[in-house]
């Protein structure tokens, strides 16, 4: 009865993200109800492993008991302090010091906001800023790269290039721009690493030129997509695109949000390819989804350049909860767990996710497996050989998440019939062995749906 009455409730009043609302209103909310480490159980009692820790976020595991405590406590002792007036807190200042001594190279200086989406928007404020204080206001075009995900705020939605971000909210803007994936399965010039590399390369150079040296401002980059399918880059990718931006100064900006904090193995991706950015956003990870929290890194240079050039005047960007005390002593846990061994063990669970994935390569249905780390996905395909996608007439993002619901298994099923895979860190042998199982099942499953069937046939 409560079930009922909470599904009836959340059809009437509760706006869900990234949903078809009348879609949504039809077949109803499924109702979380407690998790621990990585299993998750609905109100029904079904109990599922979470294979995509919430929303890639959940890297520490649920139930940590310590990172509750650290919360409470700090909500008891202090639960807020503004950042404004000069003012902070103690748990924000150690947070601020702490991440920037983990961070890469001079990423010194730190910008607490609530999330992703604001950690990009505010990059964009401090980017427009410091080209000002530089006095070349021109510098005001930003480029970013198709299948990418920079948030679904006003300006970051323009950045990320996902059309269901872009139809019907009149974004891009004129002054966002992209080039093409890397996209190693389904790229142009095919899968040699080197000559992705050059295409990207050749890409940026061509796109500055296009806008103008002089009016591209900063360059937008995930260590490896996500959203847009978890498309991984060859190495020295992103090396090879930082350096086209240093050619033109041009600020390279790398969005963590999903792959930070021990996402890829180490706890920040960029580590692995050996690049400092200008600017970095993190969040997820951060706090491991228990509270709400972002944050950017700006390096010396771009952190100085703001700084001079305001003088002794109010730099005009903040927001209520910046710096959130109670987010800030949460994220002091996580960062705790992940070094005495939440790290270590990801590592290890990694291996053993993209092994067991890769066992799966031989099924009719995978076209590819790829990831890195505990981020990894499977692309389904009807015909290996031609690489066809799923047809739509299968709805593979509502049909296939719904069979390994049933089976027991969160997983994230894109609409190209992409499945992505995010486990939180403290996953175990035998909850990795149990996601790939369930994982097995269900393409077994999705081999004899109809739709599926008819296309590997015609």
């Amino acid at each position: 009865m409560l079930a009922n009455s909470l599904i009836e409730l959340d059809r009437a009043h509760l706006v869900h993200p990234v949903a078809s609302y009348r879609s949504h209103e039809a077949t109803g909310v499924r109702v979380l109800k407690s998790a621990t480490g990585a299993t998750v159980t609905d109100a029904t009692g079904h109990t599922l492993l979470d294979g995509f820790a919430g929303l890639w976020c959940v890297n520490a595991g649920y139930g940590q008991d310590s990172i509750v405590e650290a919360a409470v406590k700090q909500l008891r002792e202090l639960p807020y302090a503004t950042g404004y007036f000069g003012l902070g807190s103690e748990p924000a200042i150690r947070l601020a010091a702490r991440l920037a001594e983990l961070a890469p190279g001079d990423l010194n200086h730190i910008y607490f906001t609530l999330g992703g989406s604001d950690a990009v928007d505010s990059t964009i404020r401090f980017i427009r800023y410091y080209f000002h204080a530089k006095r070349t206001p021109r510098k005001d075009q930003f480029i970013s790269v198709e299948y990418g995900y920079h948030g679904s705020s006003t300006a970051g939605s323009g950045l990320t290039a996902l059309p269901v971000f872009h139809t019907g909210f009149g974004v891009p803007y004129d002054w966002q721009h992209k080039i093409p994936s890397h996209y190693a399965y389904r790229n142009p010039v095919g899968p040699d690493p080197q000559a992705i590399i050059d295409a990207s390369a050749a890409a940026l150079r061509a796109k500055i030129v296009e806008i103008g040296a002089d009016r591209v401002a900063a360059f937008y980059v995930e260590p490896i997509q996500g959203s847009g399918g978890v498309l991984v880059p060859p190495a020295g990718w992103l090396q090879a695109m930082r350096a086209v931006c240093a050619e033109h100064d041009v600020l390279f900006v790398v969005d963590e949000v999903i792959t930070g904090f021990g996402r890829t193995g180490p706890l920040f991706a960029c580590e692995e390819d050996d690049v400092v950015p200008d600017l970095m956003t993190t969040a997820k990870g951060l706090t491991s989804g228990y509270v709400p929290m972002g944050a950017v890194f700006m390096s010396d240079h771009v952190y100085n350049t703001i700084a001079d050039g305001a003088g002794k005047a109010h730099i005009g960007h903040g927001y209520t909860y910046s710096a959130h005390p109670v987010s800030a002593a949460v994220a002091l846990e996580c960062l705790r767990l992940y070094e005495e061994g939440l790290l270590d063990n990801g590592r290890k669970a990694g291996k053993r996710l993209m092994e067991g994935l890769r066992s799966l390569a031989n099924h009719p249905l995978v076209g590819d497996v790829r990831g890195r780390g505990m981020l990894a996905a499977i692309e389904l395909v009807t015909d290996k050989e031609r690489k066809t996608p799923l047809p739509p007439e299968a709805d593979p993002a509502r049909r296939i998440f719904d069979r390994a619901w049933q089976n027991g298994l969160v997983i994230r099923a894109f609409a190209n019939g992409v499945l992505g895979y995010a486990p939180p860190l403290c996953c175990t042998n035998e909850e990795i062995d149990g996601i790939i199982e369930r994982t097995r099942l269900t393409l077994d499953q999705t081999l004899e749906d109809k739709d599926v069937r008819a296309a590997m046939k015609g």
